[in-house]
């Protein structure tokens, strides 16, 4: 059975961007079917960003309603292993130029 969790950081963000535009919660729900199917994404819109042994760091660029044309970014670990996703970060780029290298460093670190 897959399983969905996240980091605190993450969910702060996400309420903090959910006021800006509402349906990113469920844009981000709409995408963990893909999820379950290919864990690391099949188009251009995935990136993989690390491998530590069997975690992998995906970027991935996810369809926000409420921005019409745009994405926000989500960065999330995927656990080959106990088959687990980790929502560690999400940020619309044009708000914030890039992901917080640091907080997915203390991520590997901690796991």
């Amino acid at each position: 059975m897959c399983k969905f969790s996240t980091l605190p950081e993450f969910d702060k963000e996400l309420k903090k961007l959910s006021k800006k535009y509402p349906t990113i919660i469920s844009d981000i729900e709409d995408l963990k079917p893909i999820l379950i199917t290919c864990p690391t994404g099949t188009s251009k819109n995935f990136t993989i960003m690390k491998i530590v042994g069997d975690v992998q760091i995906v970027k991935v660029r996810v369809h926000c309603e409420s921005l019409r044309s745009r994405v926000v970014r989500l960065i999330y670990a995927y656990h080959k292993d106990r088959i687990e996703f980790v929502f560690i970060e999400v940020y619309f780029k044009g708000d914030k130029e890039n992901e917080d290298r640091e907080r997915i460093k203390e991520y590997l670190t901690g796991i």
